[in-house]
């Protein structure tokens, strides 16, 4: 059986890794230029071919991945004379952004009218699982459509969970990553109390590590307060703070008081606000030690 051909728009530090996987795993694929020249340049020499835009790789798909940061990139990739909607031909488009859950929703009731179906299908762990194809992924759609891409998720997924419909993957991750913004804001609090109390972070780390509050999230975060390793997490403050103010937006839509996340939120609103919104996430633990230094009195 003859494989469906791929687009792929996003080849960041998720999206490189993930589109590597599809073409090494046999899918045709086209990619659309990205501003940072070596990935692409990486994944030409594997084969892809590139879409200088959007309604260009349209044209020659038929199932196109976005891997952007969020709902305000993926509109403007499918919406304009030069988005994938002005091809004007049926495709199924799965976002793995981390969208609002809201305008997903609405965005695919006006796209199925236009004969395209969009799929949200965001993702946990990190740029190295990624390039393993071991990510999990989180994906909201009818059954049909899902088992139609099931391939091409299974080609850089270790994990696939079908969510529900269409905007239950990206609340899901919002949810996934309130946990994981949360331990962070946590741990970078944790860390500095105990520095100023006299604990240093090797001790911390030799209570915490094999323990019960011991997670995966923990292992990658750890090796920049006890390694200075720069690229274990790579995963921006700002895209930490974007997430939970969705989470913040989806709860005040809903109705809900959700004072945990509003203190995550603050947190990383604090680190972008003084200047470390492009910094990894465990640098969150310079922030608030710098931002904690003087007399504690």
């Amino acid at each position: 059986m003859e494989k469906e051909r791929i687009g792929f728009i996003g080849v960041g530090l998720m999206g490189h890794g993930m589109a590597k996987n599809i073409v090494t795993k046999g899918w045709p694929l086209t990619v659309m230029g990205h501003r940072n020249r070596a990935p692409v340049e990486d994944l030409i020499a594997a084969g892809v071919s590139e879409a200088k835009t959007a309604r260009e790789l349209a044209l020659v798909s038929d199932v196109v991945v976005l891997c952007v940061t969020g709902s305000p990139q993926v509109q403007a990739v499918i919406d304009g004379p030069d988005g994938l909607a002005a091809a004007g031909r049926e495709l199924v488009v799965v976002d793995c952004s981390t969208s609002d859950p809201s305008v997903t929703t609405r965005l695919a009731a006006s796209l199925a009218e236009k004969g395209i179906t969009l799929v949200d299908a965001p993702l946990g762990r990190t740029p190295a699982d990624a390039a393993a194809g071991t990510l999990d992924v989180m994906v909201g759609g009818a059954d049909a459509v899902i088992a139609r891409i099931r391939p091409v998720l299974d080609a850089f997924a270790g994990r696939v969970i079908h969510t529900g419909p269409t905007g239950s993957g990206h609340t899901m991750k919002l949810l996934n990553n309130f946990l994981s913004m949360g331990y962070a804001a946590l741990y970078a609090e944790a860390l500095m109390i105990g520095e100023k109390s006299g604990v240093t972070p090797q001790v911390f780390d030799s209570v915490i590590r094999g323990g019960r509050m011991d997670c995966g999230f923990y292992q990658t975060f750890s090796r920049w307060f006890l390694e200075r390793d720069p690229n274990a997490h790579k995963f921006a403050i700002r895209n930490g703070f974007k997430d939970m103010s969705y989470l913040a937006s989806l709860a005040n839509s809903l109705g809900a008081a959700n004072p945990v996340g509003a203190a995550v939120r603050n947190s990383f609103a604090q680190a972008v606000g003084t200047g470390h919104g492009d910094d990894y996430v465990p640098m969150l633990t310079d922030i608030v030690k710098d931002l904690n230094r003087g007399d504690a009195s």
